[in-house]
């Protein structure tokens, strides 16, 4: 089904892994394309309540692949056509997306980390704002989402620099959940993804929707907005299941409904 990526779902948990390991998982068109289809799957696939996305080989993603760059070529186009759908299927994801970021994340490698709702890091991983270098502006949504994440400031200085964040300093920033040892890294990312996935579902989907608005309304607007939510979240499966398991003192089970 798909030539540059890899895809299985095991335990409630989608694990997407780009596979162009001989490249450093560079982007090239049907890589994007590809992401986006896996992430419209998991989306679909009641199956999967928790999607993580990572790297094969010894990279996350090295950003887009220059051979297939050209000098006449119309980047903005580029953007349109194949970035930007892959980043508007994740915004659009209800589910909690995990960037397992095993090593380095450059370019739109480090925009499609930042566009996800949780980063983990291998202590060898590093982030690099490469745009700068080759006189281009961080795009695929990066600064939409590193301004969010650390800041006006800081974002303003690693876009401009361009210099590697290594995983520590990428913690100290905000810009990782946690950074994991190699030795740990493929049993601390399931189990980091497997909770998720055993979650409440529908909540989760809520709490990100809800985040994300609240940038753009007013507290009034944001509380009727909350109200709204909270209703549908009171009516879920998994709420009557979260109060009987504290009214019983047991371990709650939920279903992701």
């Amino acid at each position: 089904m798909f030539e540059t990526i890899l895809y299985e779902v095991r335990n409630g948990v989608a694990w997407i892994s780009m596979n162009r390991p001989d490249k450093l998982n560079a982007f090239i068109a049907r890589m994007n394309m590809e992401i986006a289809k896996a992430l419209k799957q998991s989306s679909r696939d009641e199956a999967v309540r928790a999607i993580v996305i990572t790297g094969e080989g010894r990279a996350f993603c090295s950003g887009q692949d220059l051979s297939e760059v050209s000098e006449d070529m119309n980047h903005g186009e580029v953007l349109r056509n194949h970035y930007g759908p892959m980043v508007k299927e994740l915004a659009a994801c209800e589910k909690p997306v995990i960037a397992a970021v095993n090593g380095v994340a450059a370019g739109a490698g480090m925009s499609l980390a930042l566009a996800c709702d949780f980063r983990l890091l291998s202590e060898k991983a590093s982030f690099v704002e490469a745009f700068i270098h080759v006189g281009l502006i961080p795009d695929s949504g990066n600064l939409y989402y590193l301004t969010r994440l650390i800041g006006h400031a800081k974002a303003l200085e690693l876009a401009v620099f361009g210099e590697k964040i290594s995983a520590g300093k990428a913690e100290e920033l905000g810009l990782a959940n946690k950074v994991i040892g190699l030795d740990e890294w493929e049993t601390e990312v399931t189990a980091y993804a497997e909770r998720l996935a055993n979650m409440p579902t529908k909540a989760i989907s809520l709490i990100k929707r809800y985040l994300n608005e609240s940038y753009h309304c007013s507290l009034e607007e944001y509380l009727e907005k909350e109200a709204y939510g909270q209703r549908i979240a009171g009516q879920s499966e998994d709420h009557r299941e979260g109060v009987g398991a504290f009214l019983e003192k047991r371990k709650p089970v939920f279903r992701g409904k």
